[in-house]
């Protein structure tokens, strides 16, 4: 496995190859906190919490921290990871023009699909970017931090594209939707309502139901309950809690009614959801 990692003071940037046979897991533990851009070739299958995913072309996906990522059947595949210390999402989207589109929300990794042009366009900046690890100039920090600002300029392009978002509609709606997945992200654990969010924003609950669907396909009840599920499956796979310290953890005072509540949502029981573990 080819690992290539740059630490400037506390900023950290790396790059290593993603594939089946050559990621292991203490590998993904070890930066986990770090921000993702993840190049994938087509007809590769990766598991995203839980779920595998086939390529169906040359894809970029963009992961925030502690989403799992893992290869399945992965040839060829690149991770290029950084520290927010290297690379700030809010103040350098801001630089670049990018809005936040690719790390507006932290329950959904945005897919950029790559025609052939697109494809070798990124894995010519993803090849500059492994020459550029190899160097110890002065200059490196920089120049790889503009070789990602690129990659994500790009990225952002296309999926406007994709997505056909006009400019006057995304900068406001999709800093809404960031704003509102970062609050969820802070207190998921504790908060389990629409109405609970509402007042964190000063809005009615109506109205942020109204904002999000701008810009998102989930509800906010459904952007709150899947991350509830999700950290529930976490916690399932990767410790030794039972169900209900889970249900605790999660401020569910009644295990019975947490069992029912990640029963409806995934079509299983979360002891037999971490058997198939």
């Amino acid at each position: 496995m080819i690992i290539m990692i740059k630490e400037f003071s506390f900023k950290k940037f790396g790059n290593l190859e993603f594939s089946k046979s050559s990621v292991q897991n203490d590998t993904l533990n070890k930066i986990n906190e770090h921000i993702k851009v993840l190049f994938i070739p087509q007809k590769a299958i990766i598991q995203v919490d839980f779920q595998e995913i086939e390529m169906k072309t040359d894809t970029l996906l963009f992961i925030n921290p502690h989403v799992i990522v893992k290869p399945c059947e992965t040839i060829g595949g690149q991770l290029m990871h950084f520290n927010k210390d290297f690379y700030c999402v809010e103040i350098h989207d801001h630089e670049v023009a990018c809005d936040g589109i690719l790390y507006n929300n932290v329950f959904e990794i945005p897919f950029i699909n790559l025609n052939e042009e697109q494809s070798a366009d990124i894995q010519k900046i993803i090849s500059d970017i492994q020459s550029e690890l190899k160097n110890e100039d002065s200059g490196t920090e920089e120049m790889l931090r503009t070789l990602l600002k690129l990659i994500i300029l790009k990225s952002t392009r296309i999926w406007k594209q994709q997505h056909q978002l006009a400019d006057n509609i995304q900068q406001a709606d999709v800093q809404f939707l960031r704003k509102f997945s970062k609050l969820v992200e802070q207190h998921f654990k504790t908060l389990h309502t629409v109405a609970d969010y509402a007042d964190l924003l000063c809005i009615t609950p109506k109205n942020l139901s109204k904002k999000v669907s701008l810009v998102s396909k989930d509800t906010p009840n459904e952007i709150i309950k899947n991350r509830i599920i999700l950290e529930s499956k976490r916690l399932l796979v990767h410790t030794t809690m039972s169900v209900k310290e889970i249900a605790y953890t999660l401020n569910y005072e009644d295990d019975a009614y947490f069992v029912r509540f990640f029963t409806k949502h995934t079509g299983i029981s979360p002891t037999s959801f971490r058997k198939q573990f």
